[in-house]
């Protein structure tokens, strides 16, 4: 079961991530932008940026590691049970969403590195 932990270890292997706070609780941004939060509302959960359209298969998936709230609704972001999700899934998610957020300069050395 992955950890917020391992949440910050995968994604500080991206460029300008920073490790700060939002909603006075622990999250992640790149170059200032908002990707990821651990919802400390909700033991084991994270709220993390996605395509609306993602967002929508993942629910229709009913795959039980992703779920939604009323909260939520209408932004796109998706809540992950870190309890139901594998390693290899959650860095694929933690990637996409800082390609959502990342600016493109840093998007492309990134990209001409890798």
């Amino acid at each position: 079961m992955p950890t917020w932990d391992d949440v910050v270890a995968i994604a500080t292997r991206l460029p300008e991530v920073e490790v700060t706070t939002s909603w006075q609780t622990p999250s992640l941004k790149v170059k200032g932008k908002f990707f990821a939060r651990l919802r400390t509302e909700a033991e084991g959960g994270l709220a993390i940026v996605c395509e609306p359209g993602e967002k929508a298969a993942l629910l229709a998936s009913a795959d039980p590691a992703f779920y939604t709230t009323p909260h939520y609704d209408g932004y796109a972001m998706i809540l992950v049970d870190l309890e139901r999700i594998d390693e290899q899934r959650l860095t694929e998610m933690i990637e996409d969403a800082w390609h959502l957020k990342a600016p493109v300069r840093v998007r492309k050395a990134y990209e001409q590195q890798q």
